[in-house]
């Protein structure tokens, strides 16, 4: 039998702070006090008799206990949510809501395709997709607050109670405006880039480390001075309206080489390459439109292989 002195806000505030791995974090993220968070997870410590947390100076990290527990609590505000929204869509006449995360090279080119093709298709849901890095969609896949995410493979450390589904493979393109002064250099060389700004990954992601390992592995190391972003519209815009040199995953950049308002440095990045795929929880149970729309992504994904040319 459940416990009855675990509440909600139990469950709420210990899922936080293992995803935020920071009380701090976990009560800006709440709107609550520090204290108000610590309190909450001492008196959850004090009904399941475990510690869930271990705190230091770099942070908090979840015990062994705090791991089983983390599974079950997600799976637990998944399936009440689930059954908010069931009442809620059988009040209101709708079909509910698909939430999907998408990194940038699927937000870019496969989730807008896969979208329309369910939207013609007649879905009979409302869509939700969230952007972010990876590390941080999958926090959201793990609580139960996202059904799936598109993208690059995380490391294994992200990849612990989630299962990942290889689509395509793909590499980093180095980019810059048409009339770029690097385009018209007759030997082109890797580290002239370092004499324009550079544009990276924010860090953490799966694709600032590629980027940054083919920049030294190539001798030329991180620049000292460079601006990082998960932004495509930003992205897109500073590039085209000054001399960077945007380092991103092909597929983002792809209407834009094809259309010529980005060209591409005849940079050789095949080395950069890395899968990209469905990642979802191993214990998911995905409502009707939720297996719609993957399944709407793997047809896009199929046809469409955003290669380096």
């Amino acid at each position: 039998m459940i416990d009855g002195r675990i509440k909600y806000r139990h469950l709420q505030c210990f899922l936080e702070v293992a995803r935020q791995k920071s009380l701090v974090k976990a009560a800006d993220s709440l709107a609550v006090s520090q204290p108000a968070v610590s309190k909450t997870i001492r008196e959850l410590e004090d009904i399941l008799g475990v510690r869930l947390f271990d705190r230091n100076r770099k942070g908090t990290t979840v015990t062994r206990s705090g791991e089983i527990f983390h599974r079950h609590a997600g799976m637990s505000i998944a399936s009440l949510q689930q059954g908010l929204d069931g009442v809620a869509q059988l009040r209101e006449g709708v079909g509910g809501q698909v939430n999907v995360g998408v990194l940038p090279n699927a937000a870019a080119m496969i989730m807008p395709r896969a979208i329309l093709a369910c939207r013609a298709q007649g879905i009979g849901a409302a869509i939700r997709v969230m952007d972010g890095s990876n590390p941080d969609l999958l926090g959201h896949l793990k609580a139960g607050e996202l059904d799936f995410v598109v993208g690059r493979l995380a490391e294994p450390a992200h990849m612990v109670g989630l299962s990942f589904e290889h689509l395509y493979s793909e590499s980093l393109t180095f980019a810059v405006r048409n009339e770029h002064p690097l385009l018209e250099v007759e030997n082109f060389e890797l580290a002239r880039i370092l004499d324009y700004p550079v544009m990276l990954p924010i860090r953490g992601s799966i694709i600032r480390h590629a980027a940054e390992s083919f920049l030294i592995a190539n001798g030329v190391g991180v620049p000292g001075e460079y601006i990082e972003t998960i932004s495509v519209t930003f992205g897109r815009a500073f590039t085209r309206a000054s001399n960077a040199v945007w380092i991103m995953d092909h597929g983002v950049m792809l209407d834009d080489l094809q259309s010529g308002a980005l060209m591409r440095l005849p940079v050789d990045a095949t080395a950069t390459e890395g899968p990209v795929g469905l990642t979802v929880r191993v214990d998911s149970n995905l409502s009707a439109p939720a297996q719609m729309l993957l399944n709407a992504v793997r047809e896009v994904a199929g046809a469409f292989r955003p290669s380096q040319p």
